[in-house]
């Protein structure tokens, strides 16, 4: 094995703790990575690095589940920027990366064998406002609220609104703005532990509002009753997902390691259309005693369109403002078939389009949008398709070529998955906590192992196995699926919650085969342990069950069959619902 040549930032101009751009540094130093042959390590010495987005790379790039072929958004600013490269590792135990305005972390593109390592990720600005109510009360018959902002977030009180804002930017322009509430909000309680999607009374019959003390404001209210939120945090933000928070595309071999989080702008980790990916010991987290909750804008992690493993392990997921992982494929619309083996397929999910989904070779499966029973398989001769990198072909439609004759007539009701890029799952020691929505949303065929996880008062499932082509349009169905060792600690849905999207559910045309849970604890309140529709297969064993409120069905199974349930709980019989 050759010996890595190495580098460091510091070679080409970074100042660790120093306050200029360090972005034309960091870029010059891949560069001279990429121009070596052999394995290189890049370092990053301890220390702070500002990167602003003036002189970051941009490239055009379409991502899954963010802003589909929207031409504002085509162009994407990368501050680490990892680009033809193999045999790379990037090392940065106590180095700290501030980003500035709208910018995506890094971006693995194109590459083999990539490690980054130890790095700390940040927003000097992030786009979420954690706004805590520190006091509240009626003043003179007027109902008050004091609310406290932590000191990265900017706002200028203009009458009676806020304006909220990010930094100015070389162009002279804000990175972004809005007004009062945002257009989206959850709630974060830190004495229950919870996390909620919910309405924001925040800024509602406004009488006066008026900057006091440091990073504190009053807001006072022309009617309405004595507030009863105080210590509640209202995470605020815009709905616009223009960056991925960090890209792994078309890459292979990619491992993250020991990295932290504390914000990301957008839709999180997304690999898409790479093979072999693991994140193990990361934290994505916001900084302690920062008065920050919010360290995902949305998703943490999303593994799309890929193939060989995809492994999360050892990891801290807390304050996301949607799921922490998500592991899925896309289903694709049949529009037209002008011949037995030529199909017109489309995006038909707003926020995914441009992006490639099929190489020849690769085998299909056709399925009937409402039931999701297979119609027919084939293997891909050629296709045209968006290169997911520019926008000189359509961006919504791909043709299909398969090497053999379909069934005829299969526009407008019907769908297409690759199950060629469908990758095996293993989620592993994670933590999963102040999470609003699901904790692990998993649909892929191959095999699944979800082991020894702790899932803390998610708002709705544990563990969620969907399957849909007329909704988000995330395939597919799973085959062989454990859950177990896990602790599900008062979910606010299902714990393990297995929800096809069919219209109908026949026990005789299962869509999920083979899950298994067993050997985890749960903590209910009144939602089931298992909920299950049209699965075949199942076997739920060796678990334990504690109400911490009304008791309710433990497993659930409407049109499942060859189910293997275990009717005893310690001393307790199970409480099963069986819905034909």
């Amino acid at each position: 094995m050759p010996v890595p040549a190495s580098l460091a930032v510091t070679d080409f101009g970074a100042i660790p703790g120093g306050h200029s751009d360090a972005a034309p540094a960091v870029g010059a130093a891949l560069q001279s990575a990429a121009s070596l042959e052999g394995p290189v390590v890049l370092r990053f010495p301890p220390g702070d690095y500002h990167l602003w987005p003036e002189a970051a790379p941009r490239r055009e790039l379409y991502v899954s589940n963010t802003v589909g072929d929207d031409p504002r958004y085509r162009d994407k600013t990368i501050a680490l920027l990892v680009e033809a490269m193999d045999d790379l590792v990037i090392s940065g135990e106590g180095a700290r990366l501030i980003l500035h305005g709208i910018q995506t972390t890094f971006a693995v593109i194109d590459s083999r064998r990539v490690r980054i390592d130890g790095l700390e990720f940040d927003f000097a600005v992030p786009t979420v406002v954690d706004a805590t109510v520190v006091e509240a009360g009626v003043a003179a018959g007027w109902p008050f609220r004091v609310i406290r902002v932590p000191e990265t977030t900017l706002f200028s009180v203009e009458g009676r609104s806020i304006r909220w804002h990010g930094e100015v930017l070389g162009s002279g322009a804000v990175a972004w703005e809005g007004r009062d509430s945002l257009e989206y909000t959850q709630i974060h309680d830190p004495f229950s532990g919870r996390t909620r999607r919910g309405p924001n009374p925040l800024f509602e019959n406004v009488r006066s509002i008026e900057a006091v003390g440091h990073r504190e404001i009053r807001i006072d209210y022309d009617h309405g009753e004595e507030p009863a939120d105080l210590g509640l945090v209202y995470e605020m933000r815009l709905t616009t997902r223009d960056h991925p928070g960090a890209l792994v595309l078309d890459s292979s071999g990619v491992t993250l390691s020991g990295l932290r989080f504390r914000f990301l702008h957008g839709f999180g980790v997304v690999a898409q259309g790479s093979r072999d990916v693991a994140i193990e010991s990361c934290e994505f987290r916001t900084p302690p005693g920062s008065g920050r909750h919010t360290a995902g804008f949305a998703d943490f992690v999303q593994f799309s369109g890929c193939s060989g493993r995809a492994v999360v392990r050892d990891c801290l997921f807390d304050g996301p403002h949607d799921d922490p992982v998500n592991v899925h494929g896309t289903y694709l619309r049949v529009g037209g078939q002008p011949d037995r083996r030529t199909l017109e397929l489309e995006y038909a999910h707003g926020e995914t389009a441009g992006l490639p989904q099929f190489s020849p070779g690769d085998e299909i499966e056709i399925v009937n949008r409402e039931t999701l029973q297979a119609i027919a398989w084939a293997t891909v001769e050629g296709v045209q398709q968006p290169s997911g990198r520019d926008h000189t072909r359509p961006l919504r439609s791909i043709t299909l070529t398969c090497g053999s004759d379909l069934p005829g007539d299969l526009a407008d009701w019907t769908a297409v998955e690759n199950v060629t890029r469908t990758p095996a799952v293993h989620i592993a020691r994670n933590v999963f906590r102040n999470v609003p929505t699901r904790g692990v949303l998993v649909t892929t065929r191959r095999q699944v192992l979800i082991e020894e996880n702790r899932f803390e008062r998610p708002g709705m499932a544990g563990v969620y196995v969907s399957c849909d082509a007329g909704e988000w349009w995330e395939s597919g169905p799973v085959r062989d699926l454990t859950v177990r060792g896990n602790e599900f600690v008062e979910p606010g849905g299902p714990a393990v919650f297995v929800d096809p999207r069919i219209a109908r559910a026949d026990s005789a045309h299962p869509v999920h085969h083979g899950v298994a849970v067993e050997g985890n604890r749960f903590v209910l309140g009144e939602v089931p342990a298992l909920d299950a529709t049209s699965t075949q297969g199942i076997r739920f064993r060796d678990n334990s069950i504690v109400r911490s409120g009304p008791e309710g069905w433990d497993v659930v199974l409407r049109a499942c069959s060859d189910a293997d349930i275990e009717h005893d709980v310690g001393e307790l019989p199970l409480r099963i619902a069986e819905i034909r």
